[in-house]
């Protein structure tokens, strides 16, 4: 007979487990995607004022990627960590790191006051944001799925997913005000750096509320059963890559259409919307956060369809519409029109949260608890090297070279196909019992 893959929580308790992961991720993510809606509007004209406008984006875009290039190196530290003390710790340092380095962005000289010196220092605090959100997300999406029943693992475990668009929703809508009340001149001389000092307030708010839950009852039992075994146990990045190399793989795999679409048709698209169509900065502004609003609603439900129809189904339908869709996200763009813009990126968004709602409980339930963190956090981080990181950069340069937009649809589209292939490669993991998998993958050495 299966024991619960949880202890008993109440109500309650996994209320506030829940809030107060979708409070830090929102956070988290406001941060990291202000620098992304900044280096689309601002950081090109503050930071590479030399180039031309096109190539001051791609440069700007640049320093962007290169956050993603220390997300892998925080998943492992955090991971590691992670998986050895427990999830409520490391969430906490996230937080701290994150909320720093934006607060000191907005803190940062212009080129035209200290030169080539500028983009350096940004370019070093874009550095420890990625490290940052390379732990952050495990922890946050762990922390819920294992506290939470193994039937609703789904929906709940959506929740904390809820904090990129919820962030993504924050950050456009400060910026968005700031370019309403300010003048172009004001808003480039001071106003950009107004949203990223408010990253002070609002992760003193995030800290009160993650300090106030509990650690995670299994990864508590799990780190129990391991002391009663008085065994030596291999470092959870050995232990994941002996055990759970292809779950590590398809994790991977299944990120790359979620990950480039979005970064496409939230980042990106502002820069093509501004820059290539002509469009205002405050209507494309306006259109994400209209998208980003109706996505945070959607998550959720996408997250309970995928306790009742499974996680793969669910998935695939996000895959292939993201990848069909592409091809009509940039015509709509190209309209002009507010309501065509806004209608591309919220149909976008709808197929991504498809894949995005069931993706924490989906990698969660693929993962030992003593390797889960490692585990999970590798197969999301290291794929967004190859994925989000260059998405805006290769669609820039494809916009560059080419002059039109069905180049960087194609480059959704082959995207789509290889998640698709990794989706068809896993096993479906709905309902599992978190427990019994610590069970089949032991982790002691011997």
């Amino acid at each position: 007979m299966s024991r619960p893959d949880t202890p008993q929580r109440t109500d309650g308790s996994l209320r506030r487990v829940v809030g107060a992961s979708l409070i830090g991720t929102t956070i988290e993510w406001y941060d990291y995607f202000l620098y992304g809606t900044a280096a689309a509007l601002v950081f090109g004209h503050v930071f590479f004022p030399k180039a031309d406008p096109l190539t001051g984006t791609l440069l700007s875009f640049l320093t962007y990627a290169i956050g993603f290039a220390a997300r892998p190196i925080g998943a492992l530290v955090f991971g590691h960590f992670g998986d050895r003390i427990g999830r409520k710790k490391l969430l906490v340092v996230s937080l701290l790191l994150m909320g720093g380095a934006t607060f000191l962005i907005g803190c940062l000289p212009t080129y035209d006051q200290v030169g080539v010196a500028a983009p350096l220092m940004l370019t070093g605090l874009r550095l420890v944001q990625g490290f940052a959100l390379g732990g952050e997300w495990g922890g946050a999406v762990l922390l819920v799925s294992e506290h939470g029943d193994p039937k609703r693992r789904g929906f709940w475990a959506s929740w904390p997913q809820g904090g990129a668009p919820a962030g993504n929703l924050l950050a456009a809508g400060v910026l968005s005000l700031m370019t309403a009340v300010l003048s172009d001149e004001a808003f480039l001389s001071w106003g950009w750096r107004v949203p990223f000092l408010l990253s002070a307030v609002l992760v003193a708010v995030g800290m009160w509320i993650r300090l106030s839950v509990d650690e995670s009852p299994l990864f508590r039992q799990a780190l129990a059963a391991a002391k009663a075994r008085a065994t030596v146990e291999q470092p959870p990045l050995v232990a994941v890559l002996r055990h759970h190399w292809r779950d590590v793989l398809i994790a991977m795999g299944a990120r790359m259409a979620e990950n480039i679409s979005y970064y496409v048709m939230t980042t990106f698209v502002l820069a093509y919307a501004v820059g290539h169509v002509h469009v205002g900065k405050q209507t494309a502004l306006n259109a994400v956060l209209i998208a980003s609003a109706v996505q945070f609603a959607l998550i959720p439900v996408f997250g309970a369809l995928s306790d009742r129809v499974g996680r793969k189904p669910v998935y695939l339908v996000g895959a292939v519409g993201v990848g069909v869709w592409a091809f009509v996200f940039f015509g709509m763009v190209d309209t002009k029109s507010f309501g065509a813009l806004v209608a591309a990126v919220t149909v976008g968004l709808f197929f991504h949260s498809m894949m995005y709602a069931p993706q924490a409980a989906f990698f969660s339930e693929l993962f030992a608890t003593r390797m889960r963190y490692s585990g999970a956090s590798i197969g999301a981080q290291f794929s967004s090297v190859a994925a989000g990181a260059p998405a805006p950069l290769i669609a820039t340069a494809l916009l560059k070279d080419y002059g039109s937009a069905t180049p960087i649809a194609v480059y959704v589209a082959i995207a789509s196909v290889i998640t698709v292939i990794a989706v068809l490669c896993a096993r479906e993991t709905r309902g599992s019992d978190l427990a019994e998998v610590e069970e089949r993958e032991p982790v002691p050495v011997g």
